[in-house]
């Protein structure tokens, strides 16, 4: 006889399996800290070559003015202003990224503990279906052995 409890349970544990599982369970192979800074690093690396990219149009749509200029163009001035302003943008965007990996990764953890209790509850109740059968299975063998 199907066991309905039993079956919704699997099929919630299959979903979950399905979808957000096999991302919670990649991240669950790293320590917290270690995950964190494999993505801010990510983020620096991409914050960078943004910041470069953005430089490199900008020298090039402003390269007429700059060639023109060019021997009384305050270029310490210009230096310290653009690598300021990429240090201030990357210390936002590490710290909003260190934030949200941090919360990604706790909240990754609270579901596959949630995953893992339904795992334990599935668990128990085959072994209450399996402790029946026990049961039965013994009461079969003494009326067995009454009968001969």
């Amino acid at each position: 006889m199907l066991n309905n409890r039993k079956v919704r349970l699997m099929t919630r544990l299959a979903m979950y399996e399905q979808t957000e599982g096999k991302e919670d369970v990649r991240l669950s192979k790293y320590f917290q800290t270690d995950y964190v800074r494999v993505n801010v690093l990510k983020t620096v690396v991409s914050i960078t070559f943004g910041y470069l990219l953005i430089l490199l149009l900008l020298v090039v749509y402003h390269s007429e003015y700059l060639i023109r200029e060019a021997v009384t163009l305050d270029y310490r001035g210009m230096i310290l202003r653009y690598v300021g302003l990429y240090v201030i943008i990357l210390t936002v965007y590490c710290a909003l990224a260190m934030i949200g990996y941090m919360i990604k990764y706790r909240k990754s953890r609270k579901k596959l503990a949630k995953y893992f209790r339904m795992l334990r509850r599935l668990r128990s109740m085959y072994r209450e279906e399996d402790g029946e059968l026990t049961d039965l299975e013994e009461e079969n063998v003494s009326y067995d052995s009454d009968n001969t």
